[in-house]
Protein backbone atom coordinates (compact mmCIF):
# COMPACT_ATOMS: atom_id res chain seq x y z
CA UNK A 1 0.00 0.00 0.00
CA UNK A 2 1.69 3.42 -1.12
CA UNK A 3 1.96 6.47 1.26
CA UNK A 4 1.07 9.62 0.92
CA UNK A 5 4.09 10.81 2.85
CA UNK A 6 6.87 11.42 0.71
CA UNK A 7 9.17 8.62 0.62
CA UNK A 8 13.20 9.18 1.49
CA UNK A 9 15.12 8.91 -1.70
CA UNK A 10 17.13 6.09 -2.47
CA UNK A 11 20.19 5.81 -5.35
CA UNK A 12 17.61 3.97 -7.50
CA UNK A 13 15.26 6.67 -7.29
CA UNK A 14 17.18 9.13 -7.89
CA UNK A 15 18.53 7.66 -10.67
CA UNK A 16 15.05 7.26 -12.35
CA UNK A 17 14.41 10.72 -11.93
CA UNK A 18 17.74 11.76 -13.31
CA UNK A 19 16.54 9.51 -16.44
CA UNK A 20 13.13 11.47 -16.28
CA UNK A 21 11.70 7.40 -16.28
CA UNK A 22 7.78 7.20 -15.20
CA UNK A 23 7.68 4.74 -12.01
CA UNK A 24 5.28 4.49 -8.70
CA UNK A 25 7.00 3.79 -5.18
CA UNK A 26 5.54 1.05 -2.89
CA UNK A 27 6.00 0.74 0.81
CA UNK A 28 5.31 -2.02 3.11
CA UNK A 29 5.41 -2.65 6.59
CA UNK A 30 8.79 -4.41 7.70
CA UNK A 31 8.21 -4.90 11.49
CA UNK A 32 6.56 -8.46 11.16
CA UNK A 33 10.10 -9.59 9.84
CA UNK A 34 8.61 -10.93 6.45
CA UNK A 35 10.40 -9.14 3.96
CA UNK A 36 11.03 -12.27 1.80
CA UNK A 37 9.84 -11.29 -1.97
CA UNK A 38 6.10 -13.81 -1.97
CA UNK A 39 5.47 -12.14 1.73
CA UNK A 40 6.36 -8.20 -0.02
CA UNK A 41 4.18 -8.94 -3.07
CA UNK A 42 1.23 -9.76 -0.84
CA UNK A 43 1.80 -6.99 1.37
CA UNK A 44 1.53 -4.42 -1.83
CA UNK A 45 -1.23 -6.68 -3.17
CA UNK A 46 0.74 -7.70 -6.50
CA UNK A 47 1.03 -10.54 -8.49
CA UNK A 48 3.88 -12.30 -7.52
CA UNK A 49 4.67 -12.64 -11.52
CA UNK A 50 5.35 -9.18 -11.28
CA UNK A 51 8.14 -8.58 -8.15
CA UNK A 52 11.27 -9.67 -9.45
CA UNK A 53 14.44 -9.97 -6.89
CA UNK A 54 17.74 -8.81 -7.23
CA UNK A 55 20.40 -11.36 -7.05
CA UNK A 56 23.99 -10.90 -7.51
CA UNK A 57 26.40 -13.32 -8.48
CA UNK A 58 30.12 -13.37 -9.52
CA UNK A 59 32.87 -15.59 -11.70
CA UNK A 60 35.75 -14.77 -9.71
CA UNK A 61 37.66 -11.86 -8.83
CA UNK A 62 36.18 -8.48 -10.44
CA UNK A 63 33.52 -10.82 -12.29
CA UNK A 64 30.12 -9.51 -11.03
CA UNK A 65 26.99 -10.15 -12.64
CA UNK A 66 23.15 -8.56 -11.38
CA UNK A 67 20.23 -11.19 -12.45
CA UNK A 68 16.48 -10.36 -11.59
CA UNK A 69 14.28 -13.17 -11.29
CA UNK A 70 10.15 -13.82 -9.96
CA UNK A 71 10.06 -13.65 -6.41
CA UNK A 72 8.44 -16.85 -6.44
CA UNK A 73 11.16 -18.80 -8.90
CA UNK A 74 14.66 -19.57 -8.26
CA UNK A 75 17.76 -18.64 -10.33
CA UNK A 76 19.35 -21.00 -12.31
CA UNK A 77 23.29 -21.03 -11.79
CA UNK A 78 23.85 -22.69 -15.09
CA UNK A 79 21.59 -20.76 -16.78
CA UNK A 80 22.83 -17.75 -15.03
CA UNK A 81 26.26 -18.67 -16.09
CA UNK A 82 25.55 -19.20 -19.96
CA UNK A 83 23.45 -15.84 -19.77
CA UNK A 84 27.09 -13.80 -18.43
CA UNK A 85 29.53 -15.70 -20.74
CA UNK A 86 30.95 -17.91 -17.95
CA UNK A 87 31.43 -21.65 -17.11
CA UNK A 88 30.75 -20.88 -13.60
CA UNK A 89 29.10 -18.56 -11.31
CA UNK A 90 28.18 -18.43 -7.61
CA UNK A 91 26.10 -16.31 -5.56
CA UNK A 92 28.00 -13.27 -4.33
CA UNK A 93 28.47 -13.80 -0.17
CA UNK A 94 26.35 -11.76 1.35
CA UNK A 95 29.33 -9.86 3.70
CA UNK A 96 30.15 -8.60 0.07
CA UNK A 97 27.32 -7.16 -1.53
CA UNK A 98 27.19 -3.29 0.82
CA UNK A 99 30.56 -2.84 -0.41
CA UNK A 100 30.10 -4.01 -4.13
CA UNK A 101 26.99 -2.79 -4.92
CA UNK A 102 25.85 -0.16 -2.31
CA UNK A 103 22.92 -2.33 -1.08
CA UNK A 104 21.95 -4.68 1.92
CA UNK A 105 20.29 -7.97 1.52
CA UNK A 106 16.55 -7.66 1.21
CA UNK A 107 16.71 -4.32 0.55
CA UNK A 108 18.73 -4.59 -2.95
CA UNK A 109 18.24 -2.82 -6.48
CA UNK A 110 19.54 -3.31 -9.83
CA UNK A 111 19.47 0.20 -10.00
CA UNK A 112 21.95 2.45 -8.70
CA UNK A 113 24.65 0.33 -7.88
CA UNK A 114 27.60 1.59 -6.87
CA UNK A 115 28.68 0.34 -10.22
CA UNK A 116 26.70 -0.42 -13.59
CA UNK A 117 27.26 -4.27 -13.83
CA UNK A 118 26.35 -6.98 -16.57
CA UNK A 119 22.49 -7.23 -15.50
CA UNK A 120 20.25 -9.99 -17.06
CA UNK A 121 16.50 -10.52 -16.43
CA UNK A 122 14.31 -12.81 -16.50
CA UNK A 123 12.59 -13.37 -20.04
CA UNK A 124 9.26 -13.77 -18.54
CA UNK A 125 9.38 -10.00 -17.89
CA UNK A 126 9.28 -9.27 -21.16
CA UNK A 127 5.66 -10.20 -21.51
CA UNK A 128 4.84 -7.99 -18.17
CA UNK A 129 3.52 -4.42 -18.97
CA UNK A 130 5.17 -3.17 -15.96
CA UNK A 131 7.36 -4.97 -12.97
CA UNK A 132 8.14 -4.29 -9.62
CA UNK A 133 11.72 -4.67 -8.13
CA UNK A 134 13.39 -3.23 -5.07
CA UNK A 135 14.29 0.24 -4.37
CA UNK A 136 17.00 0.13 -2.65
CA UNK A 137 16.03 -0.09 0.75
CA UNK A 138 13.72 -2.58 2.65
CA UNK A 139 10.06 -1.41 3.11
CA UNK A 140 10.17 0.08 -0.63
CA UNK A 141 9.25 -0.85 -4.05
CA UNK A 142 9.77 0.50 -7.47
CA UNK A 143 6.69 -0.27 -10.03
CA UNK A 144 8.14 0.55 -13.70
CA UNK A 145 7.88 -0.89 -17.27
CA UNK A 146 10.35 -3.84 -18.08
CA UNK A 147 11.78 -2.13 -21.25
CA UNK A 148 12.62 1.22 -18.90
CA UNK A 149 14.29 -0.98 -16.88
CA UNK A 150 16.41 -2.90 -19.39
CA UNK A 151 17.14 0.21 -20.60
CA UNK A 152 18.88 1.68 -16.67
CA UNK A 153 20.46 -1.18 -16.76
CA UNK A 154 21.78 -2.06 -20.14
CA UNK A 155 20.26 -5.22 -18.98
CA UNK A 156 18.95 -8.30 -21.57
CA UNK A 157 16.50 -10.45 -21.28
CA UNK A 158 17.69 -14.66 -21.02
CA UNK A 159 16.36 -17.72 -19.69
CA UNK A 160 17.51 -17.23 -15.60
CA UNK A 161 15.09 -19.77 -13.13
CA UNK A 162 14.49 -23.44 -12.96
CA UNK A 163 12.69 -24.99 -15.33
CA UNK A 164 10.41 -27.52 -12.66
Amino acid sequence: MAKSAKPAKTNAVRLLDQQNIGYELFEYEVSDGLVDGVSVAQKIQQPVEKVFKTLVATAGPGKVFVFLVPVAQELNLKSAAKAAGEKKIDMLAVKDLLGLTGYIRGGCSPLGMKKLYPTFIDESAKELDTMIVSAGKIGMQIHLAPSDLLSCTHGVFDSLTRQN
